[in-house]
């Protein structure tokens, strides 16, 4: 596919940034954005551009105290293959009776999609920006890596699945105690659309509060 790269670059430390960019187009993607099931990715992934994009984008949410809480791991080419030997260890030892079937899946788990992107939680604690503000500000990286990459052209999905709790893959991945799992971010091309799911009714969830007599 063509590479799709934003027409500006980010901002400089001290730039001027308008307060708002109003976009129909950005309206259209957050209306329509769906994820795409791992299963269905395939090559062609980001190039290594546009990758750099997608992080940079990445960073740019909300994060309280500056703190950067949360860093990316990324997975491409053969390293995938070489990280499913430790989730199928990992599985086979936390399940010895598991069957060659379900241990060969999850040896090919990260190569249901051209790039995996692991967001790393790394927390801060005894500080004065709350570790909850800190846990939603890697949330946001999320959600963040899951519109960027739609708006390039590319399919995705948000996935955290047993592996992100394993202490075994945790250690793998280089974690330190004060780090977690936010989700690993699978992306890359699909060929088919994808058909839209149930959505909660809005009224059900909106109150309007008012002040009691």
């Amino acid at each position: 596919m063509k590479s799709i790269l934003p027409r500006v670059q980010p901002p400089g430390q001290g730039d001027e940034v308008p307060p708002c960019s109003p976009s129909p187009d950005t309206l259209d993607l957050l209306m329509r954005r769906r994820s795409t099931i791992a299963a269905n990715l395939s090559a062609p992934g980001p190039t290594e551009a546009q990758i750099k994009m997608l992080l940079a984008a990445a960073t740019r949410v909300p994060d309280h105290g500056k703190l950067a809480p949360w860093r990316f791991i990324l997975f491409e080419g053969a390293a995938r293959k070489h990280f499913g030997k430790v989730l199928a260890a990992s599985f086979q030892a936390a399940n010895p009776e598991a069957s060659y079937e379900l241990i060969a899946f999850e040896a090919n788990r990260f190569l249901r999609a051209p790039l995996v992107i692991a967001v790393a939680a790394r927390l801060t604690k005894n500080h004065k920006i709350p570790l909850w503000e800190q846990e939603l500000s890697s949330g946001a990286v999320c959600q963040t890596l899951l519109i960027a990459a739609n708006a390039m052209g590319f399919a995705s999905q948000w996935l955290t699945e047993w592996y992100a709790y394993d202490a075994a893959v945790a250690a793998a991945l280089g974690l330190d105690a004060d780090e977690r799992v936010a989700g690993f971010m699978y992306i890359g091309s699909a060929h088919k659309p994808c058909l839209e799911r149930a959505r909660p009714r809005l009224d059900d969830l909106i109150t309007h509060w008012e002040a009691k007599a």
